[in-house]
């Protein structure tokens, strides 16, 4: 029996680096869809925007919700069979809430009902509760779930560009976790 591991955190296609893209976009109107891995506005209408430094205050407030929204590779359709999938583990912020695949521009019903399900948890269903959200630096998975989550009404909602790449790079701590069921 053949063990089969992703080489990185998520499927190449979904999240492929763009060199040469540092140029800040304009905040656009609707989501991404596609090119998610590529420069970020500096804007979200109805959200704060916040450094590391700024994200550091609201984990140590420990009245906020971290919102970690990076895609979960998929299992490969084509496996030999007898192959087992695992997958790569995820490193993320202490204490965050892993809602893969929540922060893709359009979504499955299912996957919609999930989000709310896991913001309304981790929010204790109440709409003010600061919800910080985030995934890579130049990633719009995490710029996409915070404007889902203000259509939602929640009115609170920090988006943390930076992701766990800034915190990282801050030498802060980051913990082994798994998705929410």
């Amino acid at each position: 029996m053949s063990v089969l591991r992703p080489l990185c955190l998520v499927a190449s296609l979904v999240l492929s680096a763009a060199p040469g893209r540092t140029e800040t976009p304009a905040e656009p109107e609707h989501y991404r869809t596609a090119d998610y891995r590529a420069a970020t506005p500096a804007t979200l209408r109805g959200a704060s925007v916040v450094t590391t430094a700024s994200a550091m205050a609201f984990w140590k407030d420990d009245g906020s919700a971290f919102i970690d929204v990076l895609p979960r590779p998929p299992k490969p359709a084509n496996l030999p069979q007898g192959t087992l999938w695992r997958d790569e583990p995820h490193e993320s912020i202490p204490r965050a809430i892993w809602l893969p695949n929540v922060g893709y521009g359009d979504l499955a019903p299912e996957t919609e009902e999930y989000f709310r399900r896991g913001l309304a948890s981790a929010s204790g269903g109440n709409l003010d509760k600061p919800l910080v959200f985030f995934c890579l630096s130049n990633c719009w998975m995490s710029w996409n779930a915070a404007k889902r989550a203000l259509g939602y009404g929640y009115r609170n909602v920090v988006w943390y560009p930076e992701g766990t790449d800034g915190w990282r790079q801050a030498g802060l701590p980051l913990a082994r976790t798994e998705p929410n069921p």
